[in-house]
């Protein structure tokens, strides 16, 4: 069902909608890059310095949900892809067919996890 944008006293342009989905999408996006920095961090101060960039990327996450919420409130609509459930049963046969199992068994528990995510959204966007 698609609802009309709304905003107090009027309507939202399709401009400024696309723009909070490229926000959500950049938030997003520097979320991965702090928590990358937080993986990568090694030294006598890794702990420390990856635990900033750890919060720093948590931050950045709570703001894209913040733009969310927004867009969600002027009925847009969120530019976001399905679960990257092809992408996951790839990597699993890559890593199946290089031998390496760790790799495989992550993403299958990952892919398992994401299974289970998709059919409760569907569950709730049924209802």
């Amino acid at each position: 069902m698609k609802r009309a944008a709304r905003r107090e006293g009027g309507t939202i342009s399709d401009k400024l909608l696309g723009l909070l989905n490229e926000g959500i999408a950049a938030e997003l996006q520097v979320s991965v890059q702090y928590m990358w920095h937080h993986v990568m961090c090694y030294g006598l101060s890794s702990e420390s310095v990856g635990d900033v960039f750890k919060q720093i990327g948590i931050v950045e996450m709570k703001h894209a949900e913040q733009i969310a919420e927004r867009l969600d409130y002027l009925s847009g609509v969120p530019a976001t892809a399905p679960a990257p459930i092809d992408l996951y049963k790839r990597i699993i046969q890559v890593a199946h067919d290089e031998g390496d199992v760790t790799t495989k068994k992550l993403f299958t528990d990952i892919l398992a996890e994401e299974g289970e995510h998709h059919n409760t959204l569907r569950t709730f966007l049924e209802k």
